[in-house]
């Protein structure tokens, strides 16, 4: 299919593989997307930007970076982002379209609905999307396709309006006649409120006269003091800024112009360095708009389904779309005058192009989409040394995968070569395909396994999709490198153990890195003779993550079941596979909601062998100080190790292991695994060692559970 895409300060339309509908969405044939005009030219004139000057601007963005190269390097980072960079980014956020697929846990809507559908990243400029069902919404049937296509923009103005809480007779300023200002005033006359409204572009106040409003040119005269003439000399009852300027001012035009007790509610971008006295002695309330209205950001609406009651949140950014809808329904708002005829999307850069001239361009520009191909699988003809190698499918294109696996292939090049890219989100499997030159992308996870020249599946999904998508590849005959947890339930891991006990079946290996972390295999050649059991004690400072990250939820399985199962295979080593014979685990009691019961916890594992081993997992702790540490304790010795960088040996003749980065054996497991597959090694982890720890989280996440 056809999306569009901004690359480098430009537009262009590439093609990339369709979705597949997610189980609780909606897949959605585009007839109309809506460009729009100031969020979109922005981000057009960023991406055209040098690094460190976007790195100026974008100040959050660029410390993700910084955290980024400090866990795995400089240069691997610098290389993700330039390849993300000069492949393009997805844009585009309202759209409106026919359904043509319908996930088997959404609700609400059947094959062939007219639907107007919103979110950034999700209602995309491109021919197919994958929509969430609370971000979309049906289409009355007297309202066409062109303007339903703007019901994002319509929201994103309507909540700004709710913000304000207007009624009828009362007198409001608005500054900024973009796009988002003309709905703006034409809400709120609808409301049955005087507007007054004002702009730079004398254009633009001539356009929004037409619907019978008071227009302010702020060239010709002063906005404040027409605003106090206008209303008797006690200012707007309310003020609604929908300009986008770095000037402070207009928020201190705002101020002054609103009468006592007023409000000012921002909904465009300006600048925010506030002078007190504009709003203290009058007692302004100074609102912010957040985008479409409640439930934007929020997880558990916008990707999880779940929406928010009507008797207690009577406008969510869903009922914000539907009440757009209906003010076109009953012809309350006027879209033709604001664009042209729509532009085929092939023709995209033009669209765009139009949007440059300030004296000629459109306040909107549409998008028109015609019947898409088919096209699960894009092929990227891109040459290839495959003799004698692991060929590799990449299943999910997750941070982790982006940030380590593919580099680790690239360094393994004379083992390993990427064969295809797999992501729910073609043109996520495209860039990344793209930049580490591999054959195909796709969508299709059951194309992928029909492929006779994919020898290993490397599955980097979500941890909620781990165990179906194991048993699947392993029924295909593919080897499978699977990121932990293996599973999240004791039925998952029976149906995989059933496998084996039927099946000789291809190679399984968990993504348990820490056993083959240079320290840790330092650690067990020095314990190797050893003549007692040990003691290891392990201390995680895992850090917060906030009760809506998806960790916690249904897709992660909670962060013991995530990540603590990293420590339990690493203890399982050191005590040389042994099997577990006691498992006791305790948690504080969260003095807080924010923390969950696996948050913080201390886990005991006793060994057939004797030993004993002892893991404090927490989110309490500091986040900057070292994450991991172990010791561990056997004949006479205590051996250190910390964060992966250094190994202590106390006692004995053996001496430590010092490194300059943290090395928690990514790379390590990737060269045992290419010897297994290659060479004839042994597995590099036993299928009874990978399901005694997983057993060993399971059993933890139970007595946590259970108090």
């Amino acid at each position: 299919m056809k999306q569009v895409l901004i690359q480098k300060g430009a537009v262009v339309v590439e093609e990339v593989p369709t979705p597949l509908v997610g189980n609780k969405n909606i897949l959605v044939r585009v007839q109309y997307s809506c460009i729009s005009v100031g969020t979109e030219s922005a981000g057009i004139k960023m991406s055209g930007l040098p690094l460190w000057r976007r790195a100026l601007q974008q100040p959050e963005n660029f410390d993700k970076v910084v955290e980024m190269a400090r866990q795995h390097g400089i240069k691997r980072t610098l290389k993700r982002v330039l390849g993300q960079l000069s492949f393009g980014t997805p844009t585009g956020y309202s759209a409106a379209g026919i359904v043509i697929g319908v996930g088997h846990e959404s609700h609400g809507f059947a094959i062939g609905d007219r639907v107007a559908c919103a979110g950034a990243g999700i209602a995309n400029h491109a021919e197919v999307i994958d929509v969430h069902c609370n971000l979309a919404v049906k289409i009355p049937d007297n309202v066409d396709m062109e303007s339903a296509s703007t019901a994002t923009l319509g929201s994103i103005a309507l909540q700004g309006i709710r913000r304000a809480q207007p009624t009828m007779g009362e007198t409001f300023l608005v500054i900024g006649l973009g796009l988002l200002g003309q709905l703006t005033t034409q809400m709120l006359l609808a409301n049955g409120c005087r507007v007054i409204g004002t702009d730079l572009d004398a254009s633009l106040i001539k356009l929004a006269e037409a619907t019978g409003f008071v227009g302010l040119d702020p060239s010709a005269e002063d906005v404040v003091a027409s605003t106090l003439r206008h209303t008797a000399g006690h200012g707007a009852d309310g003020v609604i800024i929908t300009a986008a300027t770095a000037s402070q001012s207009v928020i201190r035009q705002a101020m002054q112009a609103c009468r006592k007790k007023g409000r000012v509610v921002l909904v465009g971008d300006v600048g925010l360095n506030l002078v007190r006295s504009d709003f203290y002695k009058k007692e302004i309330d100074f609102l912010i708009s957040c985008s479409y209205g409640p439930g934007r950001y929020d997880s558990s609406y916008e990707e999880g389904g779940i929406d928010y009651p009507l008797p207690y949140v009577r406008w969510t950014e869903n009922r914000n779309l539907q009440a757009f809808l209906q003010l076109l329904a009953d012809k309350k708002i006027d879209l033709k005058r604001f664009y042209s005829k729509p532009y085929a999307v092939a023709d995209a850069p033009a669209a765009y192009a139009s949007l440059k001239d300030p004296e000629t361009r459109p306040l909107l520009a549409l998008l028109a989409y015609g019947e898409p191909m088919e096209m699960r699988r894009v092929d990227l003809k891109q040459p290839q040394e495959v003799k004698n190698k692991i060929r590799v499918a990449l299943i999910g294109a997750s941070s982790f995968a982006q940030g380590m696996h593919l580099p680790n292939l690239v360094k393994l090049r004379k083992d390993y070569v990427l064969h295809a890219v797999m992501s729910r989100t073609g043109a996520n499997a495209k860039v990344i395909a793209t930049q580490y030159k591999a054959n195909y992308c796709s969508t299709d996870y059951a194309a992928i396994l029909n492929d006779p020249d994919v020898d290993l599946v490397l599955i980097a999904t979500r941890h909620n999709l781990h165990s179906s998508m194991v048993l699947q590849a392993l029924k295909a005959g593919k080897h499978v490198f699977v990121e932990k947890p293996l599973a999240l339930s004791e039925e998952e891991l029976v149906a995989i153990e059933d496998f084996y006990k039927a099946n000789e079946g291809p190679l399984l290996m968990t993504g348990f890195n820490r056993r083959f972390a240079p320290a840790i295999q330092k650690m067990r050649a020095l314990l190797k003779n050893r003549t007692t059991p040990l003691i290891a004690n392990y201390r995680m400072n895992a850090g917060f993550l906030p009760s809506d990250h998806w960790v916690h939820g249904p897709e992660g399985g909670g962060r013991n079941i995530g990540e603590a199962c990293h420590i339990y295979d690493l203890f399982d080593n050191l005590c040389n596979d042994s099997p577990v014979v006691s498992i006791t685990a305790k948690s504080i009691r969260p003095i807080s909601a924010q923390w969950h019961r696996n948050d913080n916890f201390v886990a005991t594992l006793q060994y057939s062998d004797g030993s004993v081993c002892t893991l404090t997992y927490t989110a309490l702790g500091y986040k900057s100080y070292p994450k991991e540490r172990m010791e561990v304790f056997a004949d006479g010795k205590v051996l250190a190790m910390d964060d992966y960088k250094k190994l202590d040996v106390f006692g004995g003749k053996g001496r430590g292991w010092h490194s300059k980065t943290i090395q928690k054996g990514q790379l390590e497991e990737l060269e045992c695994l290419a010897d297994t597959l290659l060479r004839g090694a042994d597995w590099p982890i036993s299928f009874a060692s990978q399901l005694q720890a997983t057993r060993i989280s399971l059993e933890i996440e139970r007595q946590l559970k259970n108090g």
